[in-house]
This record gives structure tokens, C-alpha cells and sequence, in this order.
């Protein structure tokens, strides 16, 4: 007859297995700095962003209009919110995962709404990218953009910026979960969101891209972005 704490031991190894598993398939967050390395022009524009400031909105400096927003809003205007696990997600770079900024431990580099919140967690695509750009440097090389897309890079932006801009009941995004943002056209209507209405002050500026990948999928607005697009200036990979 086999012990009943041998079953017991039986299942936690197999959940441990399961958890192992679940975390080492989770692609790590790296911070922005391993980004500006090579697209500086993108990374020294997006330091101009409010999506770069986005944490200032939570600290109990935030200034008189920001305190009155809160105040519209029903929330204290003196508190620190930068504390907040239901409130820091939405102003920081992969919160709650692997690599993602911590509250306990604050990495500059994952404060604010930065590369990876938007092209998702870099650490497998940004090797694509490397030797994808050395091969075309070198040979002219074209790679498949459907490579960044196998190595986890996001092209279809749109659920991520709804997240944060439409989670509040009555919004009318299907994703809307607790905790909602108390930030609502109701409050103020400048808090009204579309995405098909690009928002500049929230973007980087989009720079001429050199050709190094070709192919589906594209980003929405990539052709618009890139009528016009001026030339950047390459960083180097460290």
C-alpha cells in the first residue's frame, strides 16, 4: 500500500515541474538600454515622450494640473502612487515579468512605458535583429520580418495600448479587467482614446529604416510613418 505523503511529494514535484517550465518559457525583459544601443535617434526622441514620463504622473509631485486630474479622478493628490501594484503596470516596462521592473528594486531602464511595452520583452528578437543587421551590412542580406515575429516580437500594437487607455467598465474594449484605470472620458475627455488617432506626444518619432527586413506582417501606419521619415543615427551594439 503506498503512502499517502508519497503522493503528496508525487504532485509538488509535478507542479514544480510545471512552474519551472511556465517561467523558463517566458522571454525576460531587458530595459531599454540594450534597445538605444542601436536605435539611438528612436530612443533620444522617445526621452522627449509622454510615455517616458508616464511614472511622474503617479509621485506626490506630480504638479497642479496632474493633482487636479487626481482630484477630478477621486484620488488623493498627496499620495505617492508610484507604490501602487494596481496603478505602477500602466506608467512602467514589464511589471509582474520576468526581467520587468520591480517596485522594490526600480531599474531606470524599465521606468516609463518604453521599447518593450509596446514591441514586447526583447531579449530573443533583439539577437534576430543583431545578425539579421550584420548580414545586411555585410552583403546586403534581406531577412524575413516573419523572424522577429518567431523570436517574439510584437507587430500589432493596438491590445497593448487598449490595456492601459480603454480598462474601465464601459469602454467597450472586450479585455476590460480589474483593476480599472479610474482614468476616464468622464473624468475628463482628453482621457478618450483611439487608436487609429495616433497620439505624437505619447511616440517616438518613426526614422527611415534601411531595408534589413522585408515582408509581412507590417505595424498599422508603417507605410504613413515612413513616407516621411528622415534618416537615423545608428547606434552600436555593446
Amino acid at each position: 500500500m503506498k503512502h499517502p505523503m508519497t503522493f503528496a511529494l508525487a504532485a509538488v514535484a509535478l507542479f514544480a515541474v510545471f512552474v519551472g517550465s511556465a517561467v523558463a518559457d517566458e522571454t525576460p525583459f531587458e530595459g531599454r538600454k540594450k534597445c538605444s544601443n542601436c536605435h539611438k535617434s528612436q530612443a533620444d526622441s522617445w526621452i522627449k515622450t509622454a510615455h517616458a514620463k508616464a511614472v511622474d504622473s503617479l509621485k506626490a509631485d506630480r504638479g497642479k494640473e496632474k493633482n487636479s486630474a487626481m482630484v477630478k479622478a477621486k484620488l488623493d493628490p498627496k499620495k505617492d502612487f508610484t507604490k501602487d501594484k494596481d496603478c505602477i503596470g500602466c506608467h512602467v516596462t514589464g511589471f509582474g515579468s520576468d526581467g520587468g521592473y520591480e517596485m522594490t528594486e526600480p531599474d531606470k531602464f524599465l521606468i516609463g512605458v518604453g521599447c518593450e511595452s509596446c514591441h514586447a520583452a526583447g531579449s530573443n528578437y533583439r539577437k534576430v535583429h543583431r545578425k539579421a543587421g550584420e548580414a545586411f551590412e555585410k552583403n546586403k542580406k534581406v531577412t524575413p520580418r516573419e523572424a522577429l515575429v518567431e523570436a517574439g516580437q510584437e507587430f500589432e500594437f493596438i491590445e497593448k495600448c487598449n490595456a492601459c487607455h480603454l480598462n474601465y467598465e464601459g469602454s467597450g474594449w472586450k479585455g476590460v479587467k480589474k483593476p480599472y484605470t479610474p482614468f476616464t472620458p468622464k473624468v475628463d475627455k482628453k482621457y478618450a482614446f483611439d487608436f487609429e488617432k495616433r497620439n505624437t506626444k505619447a511616440m517616438h518619432e518613426h526614422f527611415k529604416l534601411v531595408g534589413t527586413f522585408e515582408g509581412p506582417p507590417s505595424p498599422k501606419f508603417h507605410d504613413e510613418f515612413q513616407k516621411d521619415a528622415k534618416p537615423a543615427e545608428i547606434g552600436k551594439d555593446e
